[in-house]
């Protein structure tokens, strides 16, 4: 457990990790985008922030340095330096220093309430889960397969170029990985994971208000923001709480870049000019902070590679005539910047950015010669037209996976992004001031519905989007999350439809009412009222409250698992006591193993393949050898589940055990062996 002192430690160094990047991501987003102000301003500044965070790792993580103190200084180095040298905006420029700028307030109207009731609800109902994840630890699949595994190893380690490798399925050391990250950082701040329950909140909150700010720019944020809070909500999404999930995270940045986008060209005409440095870099800036939050996404998760794709090439594609190229190198550099790193690793181990891909039309790619393991992979395309199986499978896991109002929920979400794409059908030429050509607003618009059409297509697509068995699409349901940016995107950018935005934008822009001078008066009139205090108030008290939390977590966390296999969930509870291990493991499952203090070194045993491929042996003598070369101190011999059938432990055990290893604990399917002698390889009966 996490003395008073460890814990204090641990939050300074988080607190002071957010604020040097915070400080940096402001000065950025000041000089990048000096027009865009509010909650916008706010969002862009903090994409640019957990961009720093995610640079500042990768840079050490590929050196393996990536150590508490090291990351700590870079990202003070980073955002100081920032904060220092980023030109500031000037007079004129809309930034925050202009003294004329005048700052409307008015009094909060009946829909901005009802959306922040929606809104505060959906947050209860994702703190749900994530408290019951605080009394049992992490328990979701992918948590335990691939999430976890990966952040820890980069805690260890201090390595984030190397590949991974875990249990062979799907190539899933070659996933990208910028929410591991954050995981890691928590990690290395506290030497627990204290931290990685709670993200997953962190991340819905700021899709609530990525949602608001789509909605801003044409005076509907409330709508937007109710909207979004309820398609976040969904059942499909309910496996991100207290999860180390990263559908959440990838959601976050592309409703982020789509936001950015709408409020630097959106509404009313844009405030954005020609592409050039004019305005303190205002015109290449929002198109570097778009493809910034675009590439954080695709850096994320691998359905975000193609709406983030649209979104970089719509920019440029929308840009004045003799700006497109500087609009795309600016938008695609961003991007690569944001989440290129992953790609780039694993074109340097494989020869392929991305080694699923075999084939690109007659030219063969360097890939991994192995079959992906897990389930059998199918698409939602390739049952379209399967009756059977929309009524067995696609019906009812609709109906469980999206509410038993799924049908309206669809129809809104595609309303949403499909009706943006009509003012386009009345495409005419927009100039701003002085003949200076803009970005079309309804352009912008329906740019943003494409991207939300892409994120569908993704899902349609995607090979496991229908994974099972032919004929059986166990994975649809599962699978429906791979559909969640196009339903989140698709109801917050409903209300900003032309024909219903004449109806909703009276009550929902947050500029109406009545005016104050300067933001130093708005700023002097809230610290008056003890904003300042009251927010400080706030931290003082989440501190206070963290310490007695993250002793209930770390007390009951992997306590008593409830997995699909009794025998593992006594491993991982007996797991949860044993430090500093080197554990060789058979089982998909390996967080838990690592251990309350995360010190367990867990490995699945296998052997690398060419371009970056990892198999199990599938011999005796070989299972051992690896096992010898690993000097390691406990072996988990296990199948993920119970299976009728097949005997009740796998053949791994009875090899370990002859070859004299001691069984410290067995039950079904699962056998923990302490290998404290040399192992007598000559036992192997081949």
């Amino acid at each position: 457990m996490l003395g008073p002192g460890r814990y204090l430690l641990g939050v300074v160094e988080i607190l002071a990790l957010g604020g040097f990047a915070w400080l940096g991501g402001a000065a950025l987003r000041a000089w990048l985008l000096p027009r865009i102000e509010g909650a916008p301003a706010q969002l862009a500044s903090a994409v640019v922030a957990l961009a720093l965070l995610i640079w500042s790792a990768e840079v050490l993580g590929t050196f393996g340095w990536l150590d508490p103190v090291p990351y700590l200084a870079l990202v003070a180095v980073l955002g100081l330096a920032a904060w220092k040298f980023a030109p500031r905006p000037s007079e004129g420029e809309g930034g925050l220093s202009q003294p004329t700028q005048h700052v409307r307030l008015r009094e909060t109207p009946l829909p901005t309430l009802v959306a922040l009731l929606v809104a505060l609800v959906a947050v209860v109902h994702f703190a749900g889960g994530v408290k019951t994840r605080l009394s049992t630890g992490m328990t979701g699949f992918d948590s335990t397969w691939y999430h976890g595994p990966f952040a820890a190893g980069f805690m260890q380690s201090g390595d984030t170029w190397d590949l991974h490798f875990i249990a062979p399925q799907f190539l899933a050391w070659f996933y990208p990985s910028n929410s591991e990250v954050f995981h890691a950082a928590g990690m290395l701040a506290f030497g627990r994971d204290v931290l990685s329950p709670l993200l997953n909140l962190g991340w819905f909150g700021g899709c609530l208000v990525a949602c608001w700010c789509i909605g801003r720019p044409y005076r509907v944020a409330p709508w937007s923001l109710a909207l979004g809070a309820i398609a976040l909500s969904v059942p499909a999404l309910a496996d991100q709480a207290g999860e180390a999930r990263n559908d959440i995270v990838g959601i976050f940045f592309l409703l982020a870049g789509v936001a950015i986008a709408l409020n630097a060209w959106g509404g009313n005409g844009g405030t954005e000019k020609k592409l050039g440095r004019e305005g303190g870099g205002s015109g290449v800036g929002a198109y570097l902070v778009v493809g910034l939050a675009a590439g954080l996404a695709a850096g994320t998760k691998l359905n975000f590679l193609l709406p983030a794709a649209v979104l970089v090439i719509g920019l440029a594609v929308l840009a004045p005539r003799g700006a497109r190229g500087r609009a795309f190198v600016a938008g695609a550099l961003a991007a690569l910047a944001g989440g290129g790193y992953w790609y780039l690793r694993n074109l340097a181990h494989s020869g392929n950015p991305l080694p699923w891909i075999h084939h690109l039309g007659p030219i063969d790619l360097p890939a991994p010669e192995q079959a992906l393991g897990g389930r059998e992979a199918h698409s939602v395309l390739g049952y379209l037209t399967d009756g059977a199986v929309w009524s067995d499978w696609f019906l009812p896991g609709l109906h469980d996976a999206l509410w038993f109002l799924w049908p309206l929920l669809l129809l809104a979400t595609f309303a949403g992004l499909l009706l943006t794409l009509m003012p386009l059908l009345r495409r005419r030429d927009e100039n701003g001031p002085m003949g200076t050509e803009i970005v079309p607003s309804a352009g912008v618009l329906a740019l943003a519905g494409l991207v939300g059409l892409a994120a569908a297509l993704a899902w349609l697509v995607a090979p496991t989007s229908a994974s099972g068995p032919e004929g059986m699409p166990r994975g649809f349901e599962s699978g429906l999350r791979y559909l969640a940016p196009a339903l989140v995107l698709g109801l917050a950018l409903l209300p900003t439809v032309p024909f219903l935005r004449l109806r909703l934008e009276s009550e929902g822009h947050p500029s109406n009412g009545r005016i104050l001078k300067t933001p130093s008066q708005l700023a002097r009139r809230l610290s008056g009222r003890g904003v300042p205090l009251a927010l400080l108030a706030m931290l003082l008290l989440a501190i206070a409250l963290g310490y007695p939390v993250q002793r209930h977590y770390l007390e009951s966390r992997y306590k008593d698992p409830t997995f699909t296999a009794p025998g593992l969930n006594a491993a991982f509870a007996w797991s949860r006591d044993i430090s500093d291990a080197r554990i060789a493991t058979t089982s998909t499952r390996q967080y838990p193993l690592f251990g309350t203090d995360l010190s367990n070194q867990v490995q699945y045993l296998g052997t690398e393949q060419p371009h970056g491929g990892f198999e199990a042996p599938a011999t005796c003598r070989a299972y051992l050898r690896l096992l010898e070369a690993g000097h390691y101190d406990y072996v988990i011999v296990t199948r993920d589940r119970v299976e009728p059938g097949k005997p009740p432990y796998p053949p791994q055990a009875r090899w370990v055990e002859d070859a004299g290893a001691t069984a410290v604990l067995r039950k079904s399917p699962t056998v923990v062996f302490e290998v404290d002698s040399p192992l007598a390889l000559g036992r192997c009966g081949e």
